[in-house]
C-alpha cells in the first residue's frame, strides 16, 4: 500500500472518530421536585436509542456516570440517594454490563445554601452500542428562592416523583441467604444464594438476581441461578476472583477460611421484580473450605434460568423421588436409633412406662405414646432451627453439634443427675394437682412422656447410625424447608416403635403386669441415669479444663445429692431448704461461668491409646503430604465412635494389620467444635462423627463412612 493511500486511510478513520465524539448519545437536563416536604435535584438522562450507558458497578468493563456539582466555580458535594436499578446487557464475547438505556434520572439531596444560585452540573459518561464512546455535557440550573428549577426537560414532575419512589430500598432483614466458600479454582471463591419460596413468576429476566457494587479485594464474576421447581427455591451463583493477591501488602487468600478482617460486601437484589429492588449488606468473616462441588452436583438436577423451556418434564419427578428417597433413609436411621447405645438409658424409661399403661385403654395408650412423640418430633424442629440459623451465621456445623458446647453439656448433666435421684426415690416433686413427680403417678402424665421425648432426642444426637448420614448429607446441604423434612422423618424414625404401640397396643400384651417389682425395675433404670450422668462427666472433661473446676465441680454433686437427701430425710422447714440448696445453686452458676469462659478451653488430645499403637493429631496440613494413612474423627460425646473403638481399632488384629502394612495414623478429636474438621468432612459430604478415611500414597482418600470392620478396612489397604 502506498504511503499516499495509508494517509488517506489514517484521516478518514480520525474524521469518523472526532464526529463520533462531537455527536451527543446522551442528553441531560436538570429538574427540582419535592417528595415528603423535601426539595431534591434530578439529573436526567436520555440515551440515543440501542446505547447504554452504565451503572456504580459497569460489570466486566465500563464505567460508571460521573457527577460534578459547581457553584461560582466553587466545587461542592450533594448527598445522594441510590441509583435506579440497573439493567443487564450482554453484549459480544459474553461481556456484561449493567446500566442504563432510554429515560432515567439520579437523584441529589439540595440545601438551603443554594437558594436563588446558579447551580453548575458536569456529566461524564461511556457510552455504548457496538463500539463505546466517551461523552460529556454541562448545564445550568438556576434556582429560586424556594429551591425549584428547571433546564432542558426530559422527564414530567410527575414521571420523576414515580422514579424517585422506584428507587432501591435498604433491606436489614431480605428474605435471601448468602454466604461464601471456596471456589475450584485457585484465588477464586464462590458466592452462593438462596431465595426459598420463591414465585418463579417474579423474577426479572433483564437484570441480574443479585447484583454485587464493586467491593475490592472481590473481583465477581457472571451469575448463575437455577430453579428448584419441587421445593420452589432459587439458588444462584457467582465465582469471585480474590483480588488481594495485587494489592499491597498482598493479602493471600486465607488457608484456614477466616478473614484477617471482616469484609462488607453490598448487594442489589432485584426479586420480586413488582417490589423495588432492595439494597442488602453482608459481612464476611470467613468462608468454608468445601462445598461448592457438592453444590455444583445439585445443580445438575436443576433448571437454569433461561432454560426452563428446554428442561426434560420429567425432572420435577426425578428431583421428587430424590427428596421422597432421603425422607426413607432419614425415617430408617432414626428407628435404629433407638438400639443405639446413647439413647438405651431413656428409652428404658419409656418401656418402663409402657409397662404401666398396659393395663389402661386404648385411647389412653395412644395419648401417652403420641406426647411422647411430640416430644421427639418438636425437638427435632427446634435442632432444625438451630442449624439454619447457624448455618446462616456462616458457621460449619454438624451432627451432635449441642455436645459440643460445655454449658449445654453440663446442664445436660444435672438434669440426668437429677433424674437419676428422682428414680432411686431420694425425693418426689408434687405438682399442684397433687400428683408426685417421680412415682408411677407421674409415668401416667402427658407431661412426662412429652419431656421423655425430648431427652430421648438430645441423648440420641451423639449417635450416627445407618441410613443416617446419608439423610443428614442431604439436609444439611439443601434448602430450609428440606432440613425441616428430613429432620421430621428422623425423629417420627426415633419415635416409631411407640407410635406402632400406640395404634396397636395388643403389642405390648407380652411386658408383665405392674407389681411391686416395679418398683426394683424402677431403681435399676436410676443407676442406668447415673451412667449416663457418668458419660457426660467424661464428655465435659474432655471439653473444659478439670484442673480449673474438678474442686467446684466435686462438691456441686455431693451438695446436689444431700440437698435432696436433706429435704426428704432431715427437715420440710422452708426457710432452711432455700438455704440448703442455694449452695448447689451457686455452685451450679460458678461452673457454668467458667464453661463458658476461655480459661476453661483445652486443647485436643489424643483419645485411643490402647492396642499399642501410635495415633498423631490429625491436622489439615498432614494430608497435603500423600502416605498411607487411616484415618479417625471422632468425639467424646461419641458412644457409636467408642463402640467401634472397642470392637475395631483396639483388636489385636487391627493392630497387627496396621503395622504389617506400614499405616500411619491420624485421629480428629472433634469433641470440641473444630472448623477444620467441619470442613474436612464436609468436602466428603459427612456432616457428623464417626467417621473413617484411608489416604493411599497417591493421594487419593477414600471415605469408609461411619461404620467400619477390619474386612472394610483391607478392602482398600492392599
Amino acid at each position: 500500500m502506498s504511503l499516499r493511500y495509508f494517509l488517506v486511510i489514517l484521516l478518514s478513520l480520525i474524521s469518523i472518530n472526532i464526529q463520533a465524539q462531537n455527536k451527543q448519545y446522551v442528553d441531560m437536563g436538570a429538574k427540582t421536585i419535592e417528595m415528603d416536604g423535601k426539595k431534591i435535584l434530578a439529573v436526567t438522562f436520555k440515551n440515543t436509542k440501542g446505547w447504554h450507558t452504565y451503572w456504580k458497578n459497569p460489570g466486566d468493563a465500563g464505567l460508571e456516570i460521573k457527577l460534578k456539582f459547581a457553584v461560582d466555580g466553587k466545587e461542592l458535594k450533594l448527598a445522594d440517594y441510590p441509583w435506579p436499578a440497573p439493567k443487564r446487557y450482554i453484549e459480544q464475547g459474553n461481556m456484561w454490563a449493567y446500566g442504563y438505556s432510554d429515560r432515567y434520572a439520579l437523584f441529589f439531596d439540595l440545601n438551603d445554601s443554594l437558594k436563588s444560585q446558579t447551580l453548575n452540573i458536569v456529566g461524564q459518561w461511556l457510552i455504548c452500542k457496538d463500539i463505546c464512546i466517551p461523552g460529556s455535557r454541562s448545564v445550568d440550573i438556576k434556582l429560586d428562592h424556594y429551591l425549584s428549577g428547571s433546564v432542558k426537560k426530559i422527564f414530567e414532575i410527575e414521571e420523576l416523583k414515580r422514579s424517585f419512589k422506584r428507587l432501591p430500598k435498604a433491606e436489614s432483614n431480605p428474605q435471601i441467604e448468602i454466604f461464601l466458600t471456596k471456589g475450584q479454582k485457585e484465588n477464586q471463591l464462590a458466592l452462593h444464594y438462596l431465595i426459598e419460596n420463591a414465585d418463579f413468576s417474579k423474577i426479572n429476566g433483564k437484570a441480574s438476581l443479585l447484583t454485587p457494587y464493586l467491593n475490592p479485594p472481590f473481583d465477581y464474576k457472571h451469575e448463575e441461578v437455577y430453579l428448584d421447581k419441587t421445593n420452589n427455591t432459587i439458588y444462584g451463583r457467582a465465582y469471585v476472583d480474590w483480588d488481594g493477591i495485587y494489592e499491597e501488602p498482598v493479602w493471600n487468600l486465607p488457608q484456614d477460611g477466616i478473614f484477617k478482617k471482616p469484609i462488607t460486601a453490598k448487594f442489589l437484589l432485584s426479586y420480586p421484580k413488582v417490589e423495588n429492588a432492595k439494597i442488602i449488606q453482608k459481612t464476611f468473616t470467613q468462608f468454608t473450605l468445601s462445598g461448592d462441588e457438592a453444590l455444583t452436583e445439585r445443580f445438575k438436577s436443576m433448571v437454569k434460568l433461561g432454560e426452563e423451556k428446554l428442561a426434560d418434564k420429567s425432572s420435577s419427578q426425578t428431583s421428587s423421588n430424590s427428596l421422597l428417597y432421603f425422607i426413607i433413609f432419614g425415617f430408617l436411621g432414626g428407628l435404629i436409633l433407638n438400639i443405639m447405645p446413647c439413647v438405651l438409658p431413656v428409652i428404658s424409661l419409656k418401656l418402663f412406662g409402657l409397662i404401666v399403661h398396659s393395663s389402661e385403654s386404648k385411647a389412653k395408650i395412644l395419648k401417652h405414646n403420641l406426647a411422647y412423640t411430640a416430644g421427639v418430633v418438636s425437638s427435632f424442629l427446634v435442632l432444625a432451627i438451630a442449624i439454619i440459623v447457624l448455618k446462616s451465621s456462616g458457621d460449619q456445623i454438624g451432627w451432635g453439634f449441642q455436645l459440643q458446647s460445655p454449658t449445654f453439656v453440663f446442664v445436660m448433666l444435672m438434669v440426668i443427675f437429677i433424674m437419676a435421684l428422682n428414680m432411686l426415690g431420694l425425693f418426689e416433686f408434687r405438682t399442684p394437682g397433687g400428683k408426685k413427680f417421680g412415682n408411677t403417678q407421674l409415668k401416667k402424665g402427658l407431661s412426662a412422656d412429652f419431656i421423655n421425648g425430648v431427652l430421648a432426642t438430645i441423648l440420641s444426637t451423639p449417635c450416627s447410625a445407618p441410613f443416617l448420614g446419608t439423610a443428614l448429607t442431604f439436609a444439611f446441604t439443601t434448602s430450609h424447608i428440606n432440613i425441616f423434612l428430613i429432620f421430621i422423618s428422623i425423629g417420627t424414625g426415633l419415635s416409631f416403635p411407640f407410635i406402632l404401640t400406640g395404634f396397636f397396643p395388643a403389642m405390648i400384651k407380652f411386658l408383665p403386669r405392674p407389681g411391686l417389682w416395679m418398683d426394683k425395675l424402677k431403681k435399676i433404670l436410676g443407676l442406668s441415669l447415673l451412667l449416663t450422668a457418668v458419660w457426660l462427666i467424661d464428655v465435659l472433661f474432655s471439653i473444659i479444663d478439670f484442673s480449673g473446676i474438678g474442686m467446684y465441680f466435686n462438691t456441686l454433686l455431693a451438695m446436689t445429692f444431700f440437698a435432696f437427701f436433706f429435704w426428704n430425710k432431715i427437715s420440710k422447714n422452708l426457710i432452711a431448704n432455700i438455704l440448703v440448696f442455694t449452695i448447689p445453686v451457686y455452685l451450679g452458676y460458678k461452673v457454668i461461668s467458667f464453661a463458658g469462659s476461655d480459661e476453661a478451653k483445652v486443647t485436643g488430645k489424643t483419645m485411643i491409646k490402647s492396642a499399642g499403637l501410635r495415633w498423631e493429631k490429625w491436622t489439615p496440613e498432614k494430608m497435603n503430604t500423600p502416605k498411607l494413612r487411616f484415618i479417625n474423627f471422632t468425639a467424646s460425646w461419641c458412644l457409636t465412635c467408642k463402640v467401634n473403638k472397642k470392637l475395631v481399632l483396639s483388636s489385636s488384629d487391627f493392630k497387627s494389620y496396621i503395622e504389617s502394612k506400614n499405616v500411619e495414623l491420624l485421629e480428629g478429636d472433634w469433641t470440641k467444635r473444630d472448623t477444620d474438621i467441619s470442613s474436612f468432612l464436609a468436602k466428603y459430604n459427612i456432616y457428623g462423627v464417626p467417621a473413617y478415611f484411608i489416604q493411599k500414597p497417591n493421594g487419593e482418600i477414600i471415605s469408609l463412612g461411619e461404620t467400619i470392620s477390619l474386612s472394610k478396612i483391607k478392602e482398600h489397604i492392599k
